[in-house]
């Protein structure tokens, strides 16, 4: 990892030689905001399993590059971090996080694509897949419910190291639930 890397604000592609390890550590970190709402670096590193000074630097990067913020406290050396709350919510252009996780998400699959031969035999294979569906509103939150609880199981290993098993290693579960919306051309094409 260069200076530069460090330095570089999130909506930029990252140089050659970036670390993994890096964005392993800024994906976990901004999971567990999402998933608590504030910590410190050492409630971070507690619960992530890294080290205090990890957490704070990725933490102080996050937060120098828009991501997150500073949470409300009462003074002290205690630092809580929070995930940074767009003007306007709502609006799907305001989804810094979004766009960050999906770029993380494209980074680390391009990655595993270049480097899938150099992994251990028993993980050469991935199960990427993808299908089309016609669902109701309610359907698809169910859905989202039914794949949800299908991880449940596997949801506290991220925050307790000593609970994964030995040969356990961190595997990339991406699923995005949308309506296909009709495209103006298609519309046209209809006619």
């Amino acid at each position: 990892m260069t200076e530069d890397d460090v330095d570089r604000p999130a909506d930029q592609p990252p140089t050659a030689g970036t670390g993994l390890r890096e964005h392993e550590v800024r994906t976990a970190l901004l999971d567990l905001l999402a998933e608590v709402g504030a910590v410190t670096a050492t409630e971070a590193a507690a619960r992530l399993g890294y080290s205090s000074g990890l957490c704070s630097f990725h933490l102080r990067q996050l937060a120098r590059h828009g991501h997150i913020e500073e949470a409300p406290h009462r003074g002290g050396r205690a630092r809580p971090w929070r995930l940074r709350r767009p003007a306007a919510a709502s609006d799907p252009s305001t989804d810094d996080f979004g766009d960050l996780a999906r770029g993380l998400e494209d980074e680390s699959w391009q990655h595993w694509l270049d480097q899938r031969e150099e992994a251990p035999a028993e993980w050469r294979r991935d199960e990427a897949f993808s299908a089309v569906a016609y669902l109701t509103p309610e359907e698809m939150r169910r859905m989202a419910a039914v794949i949800r609880g299908a991880l449940a199981p596997y949801r506290d290993r991220d925050h307790r190291p000593l609970a994964r098993p030995e040969d356990a290693r961190p595997v990339a579960l991406i699923t995005r639930l949308f309506p296909l919306l009709p495209r103006p051309a298609d519309d046209a094409d209809e006619g």
